[in-house]
């Protein structure tokens, strides 16, 4: 028996040697996307009006109908539209629409709608090359576009409608702005009836230029862009309303010549008002205001909203299923995002949730309309479910009983969820779920695409603060781990407001490269995510008020002391990494906390809160006239003296977002200083280097840790 225990054994371990036989290159790691590396993703939609789903596998349309076994049917094949759009190369993964007759899609400057039943097209949309931010609406059989720093319609009959015209560059139409914070990601709003169309406009003619260089010409040339820096003139912002019927645009009356930020633009159901967050640019006093779109006059305040540290709306107005008063609002006022019932006419009528977790969105309403279907964290700040509240009382149920990290769709009758998720070891699963009853089944299952390959072992770390709470960390052990061995770690950081590194999602949210450090270099990778990060509540995140850097800093030598209580960490060879907000925490702890890592990688670090955008920047640090001693304690100049290691500052040279003022004047600081530090900067890419090079970025950056951190 003991002969053949240990045949099976050996048998058993073969058998796993010869499954993860392959090993990563840095190079796959980082492009893993494009290489086949991340867990296949079936991307499923709604049938419009119906609760049926479609989706793309092997460039066939399927529609299946929820729960009705065997119902899988192909409507439509790539080569039937090649026989109208001969130069399609593939059958689009999404549609902006898919009825049970035809398909509505982008291709070429075009907006298509294919009628799979007869084989023909339907109906064209078209417009210019040159447009950005197209938003296609429906009903309104039309497509809003910008071209440089005006507004334009397209229409089945005409390309090129003007919203607006003007020759000033400084004033822009249909574009986000307040550089896309407070949850804007766009500037176009589509009536629901698609008759008008609300639109975003900033007239930037008081902020500063800041300039940057394109060396693609002859000789270099001078591109200046519009950077609204802390403490200094801001965009003032208008919201525009243009009636399709009438062809005529009018403004709501707001003055914001106090430069306040209007935001979260949501319409009535029957397209009567607009409503707006406005927000003071203080950043602490909200009022959600109400304009009539005919006069574009203010109507009334339904309500306001004021905090010593920040408000922040971040989502718009939902109204509920067949009323045009009562709403839903977001609002994370007791600490946790929460949601709040109020009336356009009565106002405030009640607390609809108490959770001491945060609600991330609101999905939708089920077929009964008595309950708003939501996601959100649950009791585990690093995941995201699904859940069904009751709009009569707040009783919750949860619809998501798997851990993990959630997707949502919900069907356009409330009746089923397309639910896609994974884990730390699950790749990808779809469920369709049904709402209302204990049913579901499994819809599609990614194989792991890493199945063959070496790996780390990835694992979560729970620590505690001085104070008892949660932090949340990733810890990737070597593959072939050795608990008697002694092994260099790379911690890898960001840190900063709404970001999450740390979530029960496939392979713990790490990025492929982290697995191929662990496994080819024998390497230990370790995240935590500070006080000051996502997903945690108010308290935890507005720690870092008027002071950067302190929370979280003290959160990442918790993790330190960590890491050098376990006997298979090399405590003297210690090195650290992070872009961004995460570049400034690397300078910071590197600089601040001489002697704790040997080599530290910044990348697109800010280096001086003064010089970053005032969107941002004051919401966090207030404006520097008012918190100059906030500003200095942060600003990383002063500590260049410190540095007791390798150093290496890394841009892109045409940076938008962290400007190179930062990093350029940090390098004169350690030359007045007499220390010696590295420097690297990628030509012509912006904030984040992509693409291709990023291969070499991530070589240049690991390299460097592994070559110094000894």
């Amino acid at each position: 028996m003991k002969k053949l225990i240990i045949v099976f054994l050996f048998l058993f371990t073969s058998i796993l040697t010869a499954q993860q036989s392959k090993h990563l290159t840095l190079e796959n790691a980082v492009l893993g996307y494009y290489k086949g590396l991340y867990p296949k993703q079936l991307n499923m939609q709604w049938v419009s009006n119906t609760d049926s789903f479609a989706y793309n596998e092997n460039d066939t349309l399927f529609v299946e109908s929820s729960f009705v076994s065997g119902k899988k049917m192909p409507v439509l094949q790539m080569h039937e539209l090649q026989n109208v759009l001969p130069d399609l190369k593939r059958l689009p993964n999404t549609f902006l629409k898919i009825t049970p007759e035809e398909v509505t899609f982008n291709h070429n400057n075009k907006i298509v709608s294919y009628n799979y039943k007869n084989k023909a097209i339907s109906k064209t949309i078209e417009y210019p090359t040159e447009s950005k931010n197209t938003d296609f609406n429906d009903d309104a059989q039309a497509v809003a576009y910008t071209i440089e720093n005006n507004l334009f319609l397209a229409t089945t009959s005409n390309p090129k409608i003007a919203i607006t015209n003007y020759q000033d560059k400084n004033i822009v139409s249909g574009q986000a702005i307040a550089r896309s914070e407070f949850g804007i990601t766009k500037g176009t709003f589509w009536s629901p009836n698609g008759a008008s169309l609300a639109f975003y406009q900033k007239d930037e003619t008081k902020v500063t230029n800041y300039p940057l260089v394109d060396i693609t010409t002859t000789p270099a040339s001078l591109d200046n862009i519009k950077y609204p820096m802390n403490g200094m003139d801001s965009e003032i912002p208008k919201v525009g309303i243009y009636n399709l019927n009438a062809q005529k645009v009018i403004y709501l009356d707001i003055d914001t010549s106090d430069e306040h930020y209007l935001t979260n633009l949501s319409w009535s159901p029957d397209n009567a008002f607009v409503f707006l967050a406005e927000l003071n640019r203080d950043q602490n006093h909200m009022w959600f205001n109400m304009y009539d779109v005919s006069t574009g006059k203010k109507v009334k305040t339904i309500f306001e909203e004021k905090n010593d540290k920040w408000v922040e709306p971040e989502h718009t107005a939902v109204f509920l299923p067949k009323s045009n008063s009562e709403f839903l609002w977001l609002s994370e006022r007791d600490g946790y995002m929460n949601l709040y019932v109020y009336d356009t006419n009565k106002g405030f009528i009640k607390q609809l949730t108490n959770y001491k977790w945060v609600i991330k969105s609101i999905i939708g309403f089920d077929d009964s309309n008595k309950h708003v279907i939501i996601s959100g964290t649950g009791n585990d700040p690093r995941e995201n479910k699904a859940f069904k509240v009751s709009l009569k009382n707040g009783k919750t149920d949860e619809l998501t009983s798997e851990d993990g990290t959630h997707r949502l769709a919900l069907s356009p009758h409330g009746n089923y969820l397309i639910d896609s998720y994974s884990s730390i070891n699950i790749p990808s699963i779809t469920k369709i779920k049904a709402i209302n009853k204990k049913k579901e089944y499994i819809a599609f299952s990614a194989d792991n695409p890493l199945r063959e390959y070496q790996l780390g072992n990835t694992e979560f770390v729970t620590l505690k603060d001085e104070n008892g709470t949660n932090l949340y960390g990733r810890i990737i052990k070597p593959a072939n781990f050795d608990a008697s061995k002694k092994y260099p770690v790379l911690i890898y950081v960001y840190g900063g407001p709404h970001a999450q590194l740390v979530t029960n999602s496939w392979l713990g949210g790490s990025r492929l490269w982290m697995q191929w450090m662990a496994a080819e270099k024998d390497y230990i990778i370790f995240t935590l995510d500070n006080h000051g990060s996502a997903s945690r509540g108010f308290d935890f995140e507005s720690v870092i008020h008027r002071q950067v850097g302190e929370y979280e800093m003290k959160d990442q030598l918790l993790g330190v002391d960590y890491l050098k209580s376990l006997p298979f960490v090399d405590g003297n060879r210690l090195a650290i990494h992070g872009w961004s907000y995460g570049g400034f925490m690397t300078n910071s702890l590197m600089l601040r906390h001489p002697g704790v890592f040997t080599t530290a990688v910044a990348g697109g670090p800010v280096t001086n809160w003064k010089w970053y955008e005032i969107m941002y920047g004051e919401r966090y640090m207030d404006r520097w006239q008012e918190n100059e001693a906030g500003f200095e304690k942060s600003k990383v100049h002063n500590y260049v003296q410190n540095l007791d290691g390798k150093l290496l500052e890394i841009i892109g040279s045409v940076d938008p977002t962290v400007v190179p003022q930062h990093t350029m004047t940090l390098l004169d600081a350690f030359i007045k200083s007499k220390k010696q530090v590295d420097f690297f900067t990628y030509p012509m890419h912006p904030h984040n280097v992509i693409g291709v090079d990023r291969v070499h970025l991530m070589t240049k950056v690991l390299d460097y840790v592994m070559d110094n951190n000894k």
